[in-house]
């Protein structure tokens, strides 16, 4: 039998503490969501409201196919995004990992450039407009497309850290680079790649500005500018409502913030933890190298 070890005992206890306290905020933001304003402004943000309602979902899916077209565009930008920008990212990685690179150096300097300098708002504009990306499906994804320079350092550090002998020894037996990197450095750099894709998802999956400056065509908002366009519009009529002072049911502007926080987060809340081993590893390893 194994001895008993109270100390472990006591790590479990903390440790399960520590996880119902994180999960607090999420439950209080599902209960304000459901409460009605006229609650919120008398006791607060609450676990126990005095009413319950579903206003603010019936508002944010009032449209019907308006939110559920989001949710596909939003989806579809999402893939379609990140799959390009992981593949542009290892690409670029696995060139630059190479020990007998001699330009991998000044290569790797051109990308940290773009860390550190930024040509403005217009010029990215000007460009967009004169590549034709407006009002298009490619208007969403191509100008985040541009990978980030701290994604493309953590998979190189990863790649570096794989053997030589790998490449040599595929390289004798017959293996072009293509084969060598699909075959023998993707399996390898699994966490790292789940990590970087982590990185992305959650940069497409929350980008609206792309919609605000390049889309006026109201079929390809992604969910969160239809949901920001949203807030605005209630927020606007919640302040007419008070200018005026008279209605039947006030506005709901506290429960829809939580509401629509709820609506966006979902996805990612479900994906998290088939992707949280990954996101571990592919942070620590690689990072270090021995």
């Amino acid at each position: 039998m194994r001895r008993f070890r109270p100390y472990k005992i006591a790590i479990y206890i903390f440790i399960g503490l520590f996880s119902v306290i994180c999960f607090f905020p999420m439950l209080l933001a599902i209960i304000v969501s459901l409460s009605t304003e006229e609650s919120i402004m008398r006791q607060g943000y609450s676990f126990f409201p005095l009413e319950w309602s579903a206003h603010a979902y019936r508002m944010i899916f009032a449209s019907g196919s308006s939110i559920i077209r989001s949710y596909g565009v939003s989806i579809a930008v999402t893939l379609s995004g990140t799959i390009l920008a992981v593949v542009i990212t290892c690409a670029a990685a696995y060139t630059l990992s190479f020990k007998d690179n001699i330009y991998a150096g000044r290569i790797s300097m051109f990308f940290f450039i773009t860390m550190v300098f930024n040509a403005g708002m217009v010029p990215w504009y000007m460009m967009c407009v004169r590549l034709g990306l407006r009002n298009n499906f490619l208007a969403l994804i191509i100008p985040s497309l541009m990978f980030s320079p701290f994604n493309l350092f953590l998979v190189k550090n990863f790649m570096q850290g794989i053997p030589d002998s790998l490449r040599e020894s595929a390289t004798i037996d017959g293996a072009n680079d293509m084969q060598i990197a699909w075959r023998i450095y993707v399996p390898l750099c699994v966490p790292v790649i789940a990590t970087v894709a982590l990185f992305y998802g959650l940069r497409y999956w929350n980008d609206w500005w792309n919609a605000i400056m390049l889309v006026d065509n109201k079929n390809l908002y992604p969910l969160q500018y239809l949901l920001l366009q949203l807030k605005s519009q209630v927020q606007m009529m919640r302040d007419l409502q008070d200018t005026m002072g008279a209605s039947d049911e006030m506005v709901p502007t506290e429960t829809l913030k939580m509401a629509t926080a709820i609506v966006t987060i979902g996805p990612i809340v479900l994906l998290y933890p088939y992707l949280q081993k990954y996101f571990v590893s592919g942070l620590t390893i690689g990072s270090v190298k021995g």
